[in-house]
């Protein structure tokens, strides 16, 4: 009972500083709160992030604010068609010494950090984008034989632009998969457009604060998997994942309209984002709503449209949204 009393009064505290923390970013990215609810959410549940959208949305901005407000040491890396794995990861060189002797001396590349910021990171190549898989899913990185740790926490937030622009190369399904989540960044409502205009056209313009430090973040993240997860909830991911994989038998309906669903990673990370999205609202718990509402940032990026269903016009999209309403009793967020 001490321990659950205790769980309940860190989760409450941990509400009152997510709402100091969303408040802060909210200064300078107006609007949005879908997304920055999202974009937490992945952070919360020790993930990583992708943003997708057009150019000049403020993807950019708000990946430099959560640097600030979370407290982390962040690098931005403007991922381009001849960047190298080695201007990601470094690399060693041979150095000669005072006396004449030489020995290899490691470069760290910008990947050691706490939150990396992957800018436009579909216009480099394939081999490149590669360079992130295992830092992204081992928190670490492998060079010249040597295994080295990366930042702790370590996050990854990539910003992606829509694949029909020209100069785009799609992300590997592996490397999406490590995406706990992806976020649409869509043009903003006029209103909000409006307060952008006047927030950022000023002579001043406001400024984030820092509400976290990278040690109280690891504390959200060790509180938010404590937190409980009810039967039904979990029987509602399970429904869900299954159903949108064309091999299930839950998933035989879809045969026709996806070449692959989402595998195993999918359902744990609806298991994670549930109960952040439960702790963003200050809740204790997470309901079958949460996985509703999470289930086109989570499985959107690991399933996969047939020819057949393309050419029919369909979108992974509707689908999800079908299959939610037709398991859960609910549908999807739009």
């Amino acid at each position: 009972m001490a321990e659950a009393s205790d769980l309940v009064a860190r989760i409450e505290d941990l509400g009152g500083k997510l709402g100091a923390a969303k408040a802060s970013i909210n200064r300078r990215f107006i609007g949005q709160e879908t997304v920055v609810d999202l974009v937490l959410a992945a952070m919360l549940c020790g993930g990583h992030a992708l943003l997708v959208g057009l150019p000049g949305l403020g993807k950019t901005r708000l990946v430099d604010t959560l640097s600030t407000v979370m407290g982390l040491k962040g690098n931005r890396i403007q991922f381009t068609p001849d960047l190298m794995p080695a201007d990601i990861l470094g690399s060693e060189v041979l150095e000669t010494a005072a006396d004449g002797s030489r020995a290899f001396r490691f470069l760290e590349g910008p990947i050691f950090c706490q939150l990396l910021m992957a800018d436009e990171i579909n216009r480099a190549s394939p081999r490149t984008q590669s360079a992130l898989l295992q830092a992204m899913q081992e928190r670490e990185v492998t060079i010249a034989g040597q295994h080295r740790p990366l930042g702790r926490p370590f996050h990854v937030l990539a910003t992606q632009n829509p694949i029909e622009q020209e100069g785009t190369y799609p992300l590997p399904e592996a490397q999406l998969d490590r995406f706990l989540v992806q976020v649409d960044v869509d043009y903003p409502t006029r209103e909000t457009e409006r307060d952008i205009l006047i927030a950022t056209t000023g002579a001043e313009e406001a400024e984030a604060h820092q509400v976290f430090t990278a040690g109280e973040l690891l504390e959200a993240q060790s509180v938010l998997r404590r937190m409980p997860v009810g039967d039904q909830v979990v029987e509602a991911i399970l429904d869900l994942v299954r159903s949108c994989r064309p091999g299930e038998p839950e998933g035989r309906d879809l045969a026709e309209s996806l070449s692959w669903g989402p595998g195993p990673r999918a359902a744990q990370a609806l298991m994670l984002t549930v109960r952040a999205r439960a702790l963003l609202d200050g809740r204790l718990a997470p309901s079958v709503a949460d996985v509703a509402a999470l289930a086109r940032p989570v499985l959107t990026h690991r399933m996969a449209l047939s020819f057949a269903a393309r050419a029919r016009g369909e979108s992974l999209a509707g689908i999800i949204e079908r299959t939610a309403g037709r398991k859960l009793g609910l549908e999807a967020a739009a």
